[in-house]
This record gives C-alpha cells, structure tokens and sequence, in this order.
C-alpha cells in the first residue's frame, strides 16, 4: 500500500475514535473540547508527515484553512460575549413574565413561539439554556414540563435553522458563501416554521389542564440598573449583523465585532462610576464565557480541514455521488445522521466535500442542508446542543425522550421537508 494510503487510514482512525468520544461525552465526562484539540493537533501532525507534501506546502494549508477558521471562531465569541451581557444584566428576565400562564397547553404554545423567534437571534443552545431556565423558575416538576422542555428543544432547533446567525450550522454556511442572508431566510422560514407547528401539535396532544405555578420572586422580576435597554440594544446588535454585511460587503465577524464594542462602550460610560457594578462591565462578563464551545469548535473545524487536505473528504463525496445523487435525499441523509453525530463536523465535512461549482450559493442543496442539519437533531436527546442541555438541566433519561419526544420530532422535521420540496 502506498504510504499516503496508511497515512489516511490513520488520520481517518483518529478522527472516528475522537469523535466516537466527543458522541459519548455524557458518558466519559471528558469534555468534547479535549478531545476536539486532541483530534486537530494528531490529524494535521500526521498530514505533515505526508511524504507527498513539502512542508511549505502542508503549512500554506493549514495557514489558508485557519484563516477561514478563524472568522467562524472570533464570530462566535462576539456572538457570546453580547448574548453574556444581556443575560449579567438580567435582560432574559423580561422573557420571564410571558410564561406565566396556568393552561399547560397554552404554555407549551406561548414558550415553543418565543424560543422559536429567540433562537433566531441567539443561539439555539444559548436559548435552550435561558428558555428552560425561565420555565423551571415558574413550572413545578413533572412529566408535563419535561414534554415543554422537548417543545423547547425542537423549536430552538427549527428557530435557529432559518437565519445566518441562529445555529452556527447555518453560521458556518452563511460565511462560506453556500447561502446568501435575505435568500435563506425567505426560503426555510416557513419549512422551519411548520416544523414547530407540527412538533407543537403533536406534543400538546397528552397535555391537559392546567400547572401549580410558583410565585414569581422580586429576584425573579428585577432587572440590573439598564437592563431592559441593554437586552433590546443587544438584541438590535444581533439582528444587525447579517444587515451590515449587505450594506458594507465586510465578513460577518466584522459587524459582530461592531455590535460588541457598541455594547462595552455604553456599558462603560454607564457604569464606569459606580463600582457595585463591576459584574456588568464587559472584562468581568468576558471571563464568564463559554470559551470550551468555542474551542471545540476550532478544533472540530481544524480536524476536517485536515481531513479535507488529506483528501479524505474528497474520496467521501465520490462515494456519496455514485450512491446517493440525487441532492435532496443528501441533505435529508444527513439530517437523519445530525441526529448521531454532532451537525458542526457534519457541516464542515459537506462544505469541504461539495464545492460552489457544483452547487452553487443558494442551492437548494445548501439551504436544505442548513435546515436538515439543523432540525435533524432533534430527533435524539444526544443529537443537539440543545438536547444535552436539556438533559443535564431536568435530567432527561435517553430512552424517556425517545418514547416521548423522538416521533413528534421525526414527523415535524419530515414536514418541514416536505413544505420546503413544495415551495421549489
């Protein structure tokens, strides 16, 4: 066997074992942004032992991939550092009050539509946090709260589908150029929306009469001294973005960077004089980030672009091409396996495997991509961000959310699907 063949074999090896541990982290607790790293660092160390490639070359690569990296990653941290402002402000506090509904019905309808619209604007993951955070606050216990919980899941999954800045999925396409901001916005909005209509449907079925709700605490009710203002000013910020990318043609971690440094500015001539306010200022809210998602990321991204250089990805999409051409079922396949696998590589792998020459940007196999990749997820508790959020915050057993969850979730993303193929 030629030794570029022993050396794809084992940056392939590598990169299925890593991943196999990142899938079971629930059940290793090792951190996947460890095992990200790990899986980066070994898979580019073994393309540089390629005996087919110079160095030079290997490292104009990986200098090239890290450059288009880069912009996912700093997009990202902007993107969390104005979603921790709002949230040491108290801003999601204001959510809180909408939730408050005795009908269980009409709380799973009310908190579906609002992570729904949220998600849109944040991310996915970071709305399922503060989503079920604000239904644990007024909610007690119990099975009927654990079918909101999955409402939650499924609506911040289809939420964040539709817009570039709403799953880093679709973030990552929006950036590459695969879809443009107004195009998949127009396109997915109505088959992510029917995918929450069918999965609010469904789940409503067994809910019947109404909660035991808590009374709100004044903690529960306050807001941090701006904190209204703040939450709408960050929330402006967020929206803004895919607009100053039109209007300036600069990326979109540009206007992400500018809606940030809009926020520290205002929060530090606001607050700057009165020290009992040191948590809302931007240095003490930026330790507070999640800064191990983003790693993960990096180095998720940074494997497949090793797997990309390796050629690996390449000899994948032939394979894909002789057995599943037709582009819609592509998609489709892969939103099945989103459901396993996390929808980040997943991703990554599909933009370094097709290229716009094949398909080009705002091709229906793009946005069905960012739809699939998105709502696919759903299907499984362990398939999402969103869903291991869940897990970990109400203690969701696996095979519960399977029983309960799994087939709302199925027929919803089938419909979303479905709508998408009649529209085009």
């Amino acid at each position: 066997m030629h030794p570029i063949d022993y050396i794809s074999l084992l940056m392939a090896a590598v990169f299925v074992v890593g991943y196999l541990f990142i899938t079971l982290e629930h059940l290793t607790y090792i951190n996947k942004a460890t095992i990200a790293l790990l899986m980066a660092v070994l898979c580019w160390s073994i393309q540089f032992l390629d005996p087919s490639w110079s160095w030079e070359r290997n490292h104009q690569v990986l200098e090239e991939h890290l450059s288009s990296i880069s912009q996912v990653v700093i997009f990202l941290l902007g993107a969390l550092a104005i979603v921790e402002i709002i949230s040491v402000h108290k801003g999601f506090n204001l959510v809180t009050k909408a939730l408050h509904f005795q009908s269980k019905r009409k709380t799973l309808w009310v908190v579906g539509l609002i992570t729904f619209f949220l998600s849109a604007v944040l991310d996915n993951l970071t709305t399922t946090v503060v989503m079920l955070s604000m239904l644990r606050k007024v909610v007690d216990e119990g099975e009927d709260r654990l079918f909101t919980g999955g409402a939650i899941v499924i609506a911040a999954n289809a939420g964040g589908a539709w817009t570039p800045i709403g799953d880093v999925t679709t973030t990552m396409l929006w950036i590459g150029g695969q879809v443009s901001t107004l195009t998949v916005m127009r396109d997915l909005f109505l088959p992510s929306f029917v995918c929450l209509l069918v999965a609010l449907l469904l789940l409503s079925i067994p809910l019947k009469g109404n909660y035991h709700l808590r009374e709100l605490s004044a903690e529960d009710d306050a807001l941090e001294p701006m904190g209204e203002f703040v939450f709408f000013l960050g929330v402006a910020a967020l929206v803004f973005v895919p607009f100053f990318k039109i209007l300036t043609g600069l990326p979109p971690f540009m206007g992400m960077l500018l809606g940030l440094s809009v926020m520290w500015l205002i929060t530090d001539l606001v607050h700057h004089k009165d020290y009992s306010r040191d948590h809302l200022k931007v240095p003490q809210v930026l330790a507070r980030i999640d800064l191990a998602g983003v790693l993960f990321f990096l180095g998720i991204l940074l494997a497949i672009q090793a797997l990309e250089a390796a050629q690996i990805l390449g000899h994948l999409s032939i394979w894909f091409d002789k057995h599943i051409s037709n582009p819609q079922w592509l998609a489709t396949v892969i939103g099945f396996v989103s459901a396993v696998v996390d929808n980040v590589p997943l991703v990554a792998a599909t933009m370094e495997m097709y290229t716009l020459e094949q398909f080009p940007t705002d091709h229906s196999f793009w946005q069905l991509v960012a739809y699939c990749a998105g709502t696919g997820g759903s299907m499984l508790l362990i398939g999402s961000a969103a869903g291991i959020v869940f897990m970990g915050l109400e203690k969701v057993d696996f095979f519960w959310y399977m029983r309960r969850i799994s087939l709302p979730a199925l027929l919803s993303y089938a419909a979303g699907i479905a709508v998408y193929l009649l529209m085009k």
